[in-house]
């Protein structure tokens, strides 16, 4: 029995808990079941309908709240996180059992869960353990762009996961619906060139120094070299958008090759009854 999930990973304000609530809607729109859980036991909101929420079962406010801890909100979140690892039962009685499973896991937004903390790859262990077949999202606010050292910030953090987790990974430049013209056509340009091109190029009138500026183009020419980084642009009011990046995550999880292909894609729906779908 195969199962499918994506981790759908990313820096805080990078838009993961809306592209969860847009794959969802999708889903709904294509006649796919697509089922969201929370992890960010931070999360005051979210617009999806949610399969589980960590908060069930510890919530950063119960952290914080207790003396004997004397947390912070990261150490609190960190402290969430590893209460989690030592339950993963709770988060399997709440998944249940279900053939074909396609669940999104909207995780929180701190780089130490991705860098040097075991908690995420114990959490992708257990998934294939049960049975899930495992992809990594990780969302890059395409305002990163904006600035070449930002961008090269971003890059590092989105190989840092793909190392430490260890799986099939998709990495997704959002809110590209919220670019201007011009800055939709510096996104195509950027996606169109190398990483170094692109550093080169935008780095010319910066005020950082030279050594600095030699640094971030060797990164990005070992990145450029080994095909390490590259991005997919999403644009979540537009269905294509969202349609060309599902096909390309599910080809990652070889998702539908031992099952009947049950739904449709959005082409195969009127416009005006996605958009609806969509919101």
């Amino acid at each position: 029995m195969s199962r499918y999930c994506q981790l759908v990973i990313g820096p805080a304000g990078s838009g993961k808990s809306t592209y969860c609530d847009a794959i969802q809607k999708y889903g709904q729109a294509v006649g796919r079941t697509i089922d969201v859980v929370n992890l960010d036991p931070a999360a005051e909101y979210f617009s999806y309908d949610a399969l589980a929420d960590i908060k069930d079962l510890i919530s950063i406010d119960d952290v914080m709240e207790c003396d004997d801890l004397k947390l912070g909100p990261n150490g609190g979140l960190m402290f969430c996180m590893e209460h989690l690892s030592e339950n993963f039962h709770w988060l399997r009685d709440s998944l249940g059992e279900v053939e074909d499973d396609y669940i999104l896991f909207d995780c929180p937004g701190q780089i130490e869960l991705y860098t040097h903390s075991p908690v995420m790859k114990l959490l992708v262990e257990e998934l294939k353990n049960w049975n899930f077949r495992v992809c990594s999202v990780f969302l890059l606010d395409s305002q990163f762009l904006v600035d070449p050292f930002k961008y090269v910030s971003g890059m590092m953090c989105a190989l840092s996961a793909m190392v430490n987790l260890e799986v099939a990974s998709v990495n997704v430049l959002s809110k590209i619906d919220l670019l201007d013209k011009k800055s939709k056509k510096e996104i195509e340009s950027f996606l169109s060139s190398s990483a170094k091109d692109f550093l080169l190029n935008s780095s010319k009138d910066s005020i950082a120094g030279k050594k600095f500026q030699k640094l971030t183009s060797t990164i990005a020419s070992v990145v450029d070299n080994f095909s390490l980084v590259q991005y997919v642009p999403l644009n979540i009011k537009e269905e294509k958008s969202i349609d060309d990046l599902l096909i390309f995550i599910d080809n990652s999880i070889q998702y539908g090759e031992d099952i009947e292909h049950k739904e449709n894609r959005a082409e195969d729906f009127e416009g005006d009854e996605m958009n609806r779908s969509l919101g």
